[in-house]
């Protein structure tokens, strides 16, 4: 069993003591007790860096470690990881995300519990990390072939391809603290990757990079982890985790709160309360609008009417706004807005339901649903804002600005747009068309007809 498992984490901990602001004195006398002190308070605070004493339930000593001066990035975690998977870590800021791959690496050890590793390990966990300063692009990465434990031939036959993948040939020779930070990471993940370790650990790194260099780097871990290697892969990147990564586990305060499959866990966090909501109600006077109509509930749903702030790239998603007309009489146009991450604007809906597009509204409540079929979104957060318009004469009531926000993500399952291809795909859409194709013979006469639909 163990051959079949190449990370195996157990009751693993992890402890920092952070430093506390002194208080100063403020008079003289407090000064001069201070000074004579000074010695003794230093020498603590010396010792307190580098000792902890531990109670029985393994919590700091009151004496030497007070609970303020204590942070647990990690605490308690256990999972395993089998040959060959590729598994996504995600969380909020400060979750622990960072620290557990540092300890995987090897580069700080545990307060408690034990990390193994079966095989050999690569690691890209901050710009620059196992880079020799002084030494030329060339020496570190056969610098980082040999920590590998690999030959020189074994180097001469894949230093090619890491050259050309990074795009820093011009600076082979040149010393890598004169690179910038994208170049850097541009050659340290081309070695990471082309090195063919047993386990590659990547942090979020790749963020460093411009987009171009990103969508290779993901293409590159897709081939990866299609060659049976097992990844660790840290991101906020919600669908390169869907897409790469058949499981993910969920930190937060340094506890693991989440391990499944990659697409549940994803929304768990998304609909945890660590991105925007996918549902807004002003039930007050705080509500979009003016004195005649007033926005009083915005939200995203899935096809079941259930509020979604997740949802599979083929399936269909609703834009739903409730309202609340005022004062009657006036003929109003219901308007969504959606964008996506970049700021841009992907389309403007206006309703089209005969029976309103006409006809003067009397006071009320009405609520209104656009639906977006499913395999024409692609991946990604989209937010969406909700108009309201009044015909003739022309008057805006309420323009709620990117108010609520939902993830389109992929679960790789087959039916999609995706076809055969597993990289991922350009564009702001991602429409399923209706595909034809004619095989002719030698002699240009059709002998078949193979037709997909839609």
């Amino acid at each position: 069993m163990e051959q079949d498992t190449a990370i195996e984490v157990e009751g693993l901990s992890k402890r920092f003591r952070i430093g506390l602001l002194d208080e100063k004195p403020d008079n003289l006398v407090a000064s001069m007790f201070n000074a004579i002190k000074t010695p003794l308070k230093n020498y603590r605070k010396h010792r307190s860096l580098y000792k902890f004493e531990n109670n029985e339930d393994g919590a700091s000593s009151p004496g030497d470690a007070p609970e303020e001066d204590v942070i647990w990035a990690l605490r308690d975690i256990n999972f395993k990881v089998p040959r060959g998977q590729v598994i996504g870590i995600i969380g909020p800021n400060g979750a622990g995300k960072s620290t557990l791959l540092k300890v995987l690496s090897n580069i700080i050890p545990p307060t408690h519990g034990r990390a193994t590793i079966r095989g050999r390990v690569s690691s890209l966990l901050e710009v620059g990390a196992g880079f020799h300063q002084e030494l030329t692009g060339r020496e570190n990465v056969y610098l980082n072939g040999t920590m590998l434990g690999m030959s020189k031939k074994e180097m001469d036959q894949r230093f090619d391809s890491i050259v050309e993948f990074s795009g820093v040939d011009k600076f082979l020779d040149t010393p890598v603290k004169r690179y910038s930070s994208g170049m850097r990471v541009r050659l340290a993940f081309a070695v990471a990757a082309h090195l063919e370790p047993e386990v590659l650990i990547i942090d979020e790194v790749l963020a460093v990079g411009d987009a171009a260099f990103q969508r290779k780097s993901l293409s590159k871990m897709e081939d990866v982890s299609q060659q049976g290697r097992t990844v660790l892969f840290v991101s906020h990147n919600m669908p390169a985790i869907t897409r790469l990564c058949s499981r993910a586990i969920l930190l937060d305060n340094g506890a693991l709160v989440m391990d499944g499959n990659a697409a549940e866990v994803v929304g768990a966090y998304l609909n945890g309360g660590h991105g925007m909501d996918g549902n807004r109600e002003w039930p007050d006077e705080s509500a979009p609008g003016d004195s005649a109509v007033r926005l009083r509930r915005l939200r995203t749903k899935d096809s079941k009417g259930q509020t979604a702030k997740v949802i599979d790239v083929q399936d269909s998603v609703g834009l739903e706004m409730e309202f609340e007309v005022l004062e009657g009489g006036r003929r109003l146009m219901p308007h969504f807005t959606v964008w996506n991450e970049d700021g841009a604007r992907l389309f403007l809906a206006v309703e089209t339901d005969p029976t309103w597009m006409n006809r003067a509204r009397p006071p009320g409540r009405y609520v209104t649903t656009a639906w977006i079929r499913g395999n024409l979104l692609n991946e990604g957060m989209l937010y969406v804002s909700a108009l309201m318009k009044t015909v003739e004469p022309f008057a805006r009531h309420f323009n709620a600005h990117q108010m609520v926000a939902f993830q389109v993500i992929d679960s790789m399952k087959a039916g999609s747009a995706r076809g055969a291809w597993v990289g991922s795909i350009e564009g702001a859409f991602r429409p399923k068309l209706d595909w034809e194709t004619t095989v002719h013979g030698a002699a240009g006469s059709v002998v078949t007809t193979l037709s997909r639909k839609s």
